[in-house]
């Protein structure tokens, strides 16, 4: 069992959470870095993390992005109070405000498995089987990464959870959104993961009502403990 240090942050500036991000990677690397150089070294046991976390109004442009999937110009974006950042995840465009659970894993990934199209699919497991617990049935598309709503019915497939990741050294960064009780209308602004023929949803929107986020969260981790056998620490 790996130890797990599960933090929340609240609602907190984007650019905060991906600096928070970076130093505690830093730490795992430096830690790895340590050991390689003299295993016999006795080194403390180091947590991994799960940082959890709402963000102010932002949209974010991976690595492989295109700037034409952003609608707005930088003047509206300021006249909405939207911030923006290109980023060094894989994936195109998405969106986080309030009311969207957005989860980043800080994991060594040696520790557990190096195979990032496993890393990926537990991640939507644990998001699939979360949902399952508000009565809502979800899934994969097939060549696409996230969570979706009726991914098998192409006209009425829509996306519920965004995902986009960084492995260097197999240590991980980004992460998912989840969508909960956000407002979906600031999709309409972007192309959302570069996919325009798709629709976004909320859980809020499939059950009728808002959700609590902690319990969402509490859910969440139980899943993600369980799948990628870890403990909190």
């Amino acid at each position: 069992m790996k130890n797990v240090k599960v933090c929340n942050l609240g609602l907190t500036n984007y650019k905060k959470a991906w600096r928070l991000q970076e130093i505690l990677n830093a730490r795992l690397a430096n830690r790895k870095l340590a050991i390689r150089r003299n295993p016999d070294l006795s080194i403390p046991l180091n947590n991994h993390y799960l940082l959890f976390c709402e963000h102010p109004l932002v949209y974010t442009l991976g690595k492989s992005g295109k700037m034409e999937n952003l609608l707005l110009s930088e003047t509206e974006l300021e006249e909405k109070s939207i911030d923006f950042y290109k980023i060094n995840r894989g994936g195109d465009i998405t969106h986080h405000g309030p009311g969207q659970l957005v989860m980043y894993p800080i994991l060594d990934l040696e520790e557990f498995f190096t195979d990032i199209h496993k890393y990926l699919r537990f991640l939507e497991e644990a998001v699939i089987r979360t949902l399952a617990e508000y009565g809502v049935i979800a899934g994969r598309y097939e060549g696409y990464t996230g969570v979706w709503i009726e991914p098998e019915n192409e006209k009425k497939a829509r996306k519920i959870c965004a995902m986009g990741i960084r492995c260097t050294r197999w240590i991980t960064m980004h992460g998912i959104a989840l969508n909960l009780n956000n407002d979906l209308n600031y999709f309409n602004h972007i192309v959302p993961c570069g996919i325009d023929d798709k629709a976004v949803t909320s859980l809020e929107k499939e059950i009728g009502k808002k959700v609590n986020i902690e319990d969402v969260q509490q859910k969440l981790t139980k899943h993600l403990i369980d799948i990628f056998e870890m403990k909190i620490s």
